[in-house]
């Protein structure tokens, strides 16, 4: 997948995904997308295969490896097939960073060893009805009382929000300090006032369960506040990095899966008594779009390099982002074409990647604040 891939450790849990998913995942794929589910069940053969919460230390059932190529491989082997109903990205890759970096032991013995199982799932709450890119425009508010919060307001478009256990929710304890004024709460399944609203229909992702979240004066205890009261945003922006390289690395294994199906469809489909690859239009698509690949691999690679050496800044990961998922577009849509009528058919893989990838350019950040973010840092 990569050229960082080099050690055996990191090729043997490469394999490792590329078996679990061709056994777990893909055959019953279609199933759940037609459920608008995955079962709970395929979450805990993930956790029992040590696909879930790797980087968790090994004395709370963790193996201890911090190392984000191990996320990139997993991620991979999902979203090359289109597979994008486990929501083991989410729950790797962005929920768990923040337990692991915020977290305190009591909370570390608390939740880790069943995120590591499968037995806990993971997710996170910013997202509301009249709020996405402008954060500090949340209203959910959490009151403070004796003994915690008093936590009332409803997200949306929240991934992993019918099967999540334990919820990080994004919300305003301090209403008037501002950007200082919000913090992060943990909410879990049982709470009195927390409920979950329609597992929303979507364009795409059909199997990903994405819901509503309701918060009607859920008392939220103290020893539930992950970090400090205070620092949500900080920790926000701290954690997005990751998040939007996380999209990059799902970008980047769709155009390399859909060109790879088209390139294969291409050599067999014969039109006016040939391949239809052998025409000279076709040919020098499929060649650019080979060429453009390699540049998303190439770019996405030196982003992988700088995230594990620890210096992917803001800037750096909001460009992976935003040219990553329009290359995305651009390439999903032309290997749409060159299948002509029958890229149109669910039975085919490049319906699916093409239906899939249109959120791409949105969830994250939009390709504008990314475009916004890289301005500032320009000093503009």
């Amino acid at each position: 997948m990569s050229v960082l891939a080099t050690d055996d450790e990191l090729a043997d849990f490469r394999k490792l995904c590329r078996d679990f998913v061709a056994k777990e995942v893909a055959p019953h794929h279609a199933q759940w997308e037609r459920e608008g589910i995955c079962p709970r069940e395929v979450w805990l053969r993930a956790g029992a295969s040590g696909l879930l919460g790797w980087e968790i230390d090994e004395k709370h059932g963790g193996a201890g490896i911090s190392d984000f190529r191990f996320n990139a491989a997993l991620v991979h082997e999902l979203f090359r097939q289109s597979l994008t109903g486990p929501g083991f990205g989410l729950h790797n890759d962005i929920a768990i960073p923040y337990f692991m970096k915020l977290a305190n032991e009591q909370q570390k013995s608390r939740w880790f060893p069943r995120f590591v199982t499968g037995e806990l799932i993971t997710a996170i709450a910013m997202t509301e009805p009249g709020t996405g890119s402008d954060l500090q425009g949340i209203r959910t508010q959490a009151v403070p009382v004796a003994d915690g919060w008093i936590l009332s307001g409803q997200k949306t478009f929240i991934t992993n929000g019918i099967l999540g256990d334990v919820v990080i929710v994004v919300a305003r304890t301090d209403p008037l300090a501002g950007s200082r004024g919000f913090s992060l709460l943990v909410v879990e399944q049982g709470m009195a006032g927390f409920s979950r609203g329609r597992n929303l229909e979507k364009v795409g992702v059909h199997a990903q369960d994405t819901a509503e979240l309701y918060f009607d004066n859920v008392a939220v205890p103290r020893e539930n506040l992950l970090g400090e009261e205070g620092k949500g945003m900080t920790y926000l922006m701290q954690n997005l990095p990751q998040e939007r390289l996380t999209i990059g690395v799902q970008a980047v294994a769709s155009m390399e899966g859909v060109f790879e199906d088209t390139l294969r469809y291409c050599k067999e489909r014969e039109a006016f008594g040939q391949p239809i690859g052998s025409f000279q239009h076709n040919k020098f698509l499929l060649a650019e779009l080979a060429t453009e690949i390699k540049v998303a691999r190439t770019f996405l690679d030196d982003a992988i390099a700088a995230h594990v050496a620890g210096e992917l800044t803001p800037e750096h990961a909001a460009m992976v982002k935003w040219w990553l998922a329009e290359k995305q577009q651009h390439i999903v849509s032309r290997c749409f074409q060159l299948h002509g009528g029958y890229g149109y058919m669910a039975e085919y893989s490049v319906a699916r990647h093409w239906a899939d990838a249109r959120i791409q350019t949105v969830y994250g950040g939009t390709t504008e604040i990314m475009k916004e973010i890289i301005g500032r840092s320009l000093g503009l």
